[in-house]
């Protein structure tokens, strides 16, 4: 289990107390279409606040080239206020006088959002200077923005070598969800791994053959390994130059002990569009004139029984083209079957990425889960087995 401080172990009390959210959620034309990573923050502002602090919040938003209007947090503003309950004030700046005014002018549990950290280019460069200027802001520092620690940046990583500093609620349920799913988990280990490309998910499905069980591979990505293994797959979505690269990783699994699951039926269609017809065929039966879009029933019978004898289970990627009916089928199948097991107790099921939990809640069962990941980039580095700066840094500073 990683080391690391929470925030039962800081006294805020009086204090001014810098954390780090991840607040980038997705907006059109100045108007929030998905306030998940707002809510997932708010516990850690409202208890902060609860206990006497000042909240000041730091965090980005976008990717802005410059100081630029559409990439303000002040619009997020409402919609932070509405989550943790209580009017929030926001500064034009992150550093400088605006934010040393608008800090000075809270009252003790007020809350105060700063401006975007990337209007600054030395939160990037994970600049020291910069990273100065803000923890010259408060008294403490905590990070509760896990969906940005594969990030080594001034506000994720530098800032905590300079204050006292802790995780907060939302960070600390990250990694113990991750802990217990992969870290120190209960086996047997079940990972499904779905999503077109193997190319985008070499180190995941690396890494995983020396950590799980069970490794079931679905979406596009399962054609190439078919097509390694002698299969017909017509018009199917393939990449042809890592057929030897998917041999070497089930070889690599068998030696270290994984059972990777394959689709042995899939759902086929003449073209990738709402309405076309589709037909289930084994895979050794793909016709040329037609395309793998969803695994088969077969296959999601035999994935869902297979769980059904693990303990943990780690899902990233969808099993087919979930966008369109009927090809969301396979995942829909599959998701509802690790929900009933998590609702049984007989199962701790932790899943994340973004199609992954798009798919899981057109399915109806994100809720079902044990655990759901608001991370998506740093989500897939921990898979693939890689340090985590920001996370490393609270554990150095512990």
């Amino acid at each position: 289990m990683p080391s690391f401080k929470t925030l039962d172990a800081l006294d805020v009390i009086g204090k001014t107390v810098l954390v780090r959210a991840d607040l980038n959620v997705p907006a059109e034309n100045g108007v929030i279409t998905d306030a998940t990573r707002i809510v997932r923050f708010a516990p850690t502002a409202r208890e902060l606040a609860a206990k006497g602090a000042k909240v000041v919040v730091l965090s980005h938003f976008g990717r802005p080239k410059a100081q630029e209007s559409d990439f303000s947090q002040k619009q997020l503003v409402a919609e932070l206020s509405k989550a943790v309950g209580q009017p929030v004030a926001f500064a034009t700046d992150c550093v400088g006088a605006p934010a040393r005014e608008a800090i000075a002018a809270l009252p003790a549990g007020g809350i105060v959002l700063l401006e975007n950290v990337r209007f600054h280019k030395g939160e990037e460069k994970n600049d020291p200077e910069f990273a100065r200027q803000l923890a010259a802001l408060g008294d403490l520092y905590v990070n509760d923005a896990f969906s940005a620690a594969h990030r080594a940046h001034a506000s994720t990583a530098a800032l905590a070598g300079l204050l006292p500093c802790a995780a907060g609620r939302l960070m600390q349920a990250e990694l113990e969800a991750l802990e217990h799913a992969l870290g120190n988990p209960q086996r047997p280990v079940a990972a499904v791994v779905g999503g077109a490309k193997v190319s985008t998910k070499l180190d995941i499905l690396t890494n995983l053959t020396k950590r799980v069980n069970v490794l079931i591979i679905g979406g596009a990505m399962a054609n190439t390994f078919l097509l390694a293994q002698g299969k017909p797959m017509g018009k199917s979505l393939v990449e042809a130059e890592l057929v030897n690269t998917a041999r070497d990783i089930l070889a690599t699994a068998k030696t270290n002990g994984c059972d990777i699951l394959l689709p042995e039926d899939v759902m086929l269609a003449a073209e990738f569009k709402a309405g076309t017809r589709a037909l289930a065929a084994s895979v050794d039966a793909v016709p040329a004139d037609l395309m793998a879009l969803d695994i088969g029933p077969l296959s999601s019978a035999r994935f869902a029984q297979k769980l059904e004898s693990c303990k943990t289970l780690v899902w990233n990627g969808p099993l087919g083209a979930f966008e369109i009916p009927p090809f969301n089928a396979g995942t829909n199948a599959l998701a509802k079957a690790a929900a009933e097991l998590t609702r049984a107790g007989k199962l701790l099921s932790v899943a994340g990425g973004g199609d992954t939990v798009s798919a899981l809640e057109a399915a109806g069962v994100a809720d079902q889960f044990s655990y759901i990941s608001t991370a998506g980039g740093a989500f897939l580095e921990w898979l693939e087995g890689k340090e985590l700066p920001g996370v490393k840094a609270l554990e150095q500073a512990t």
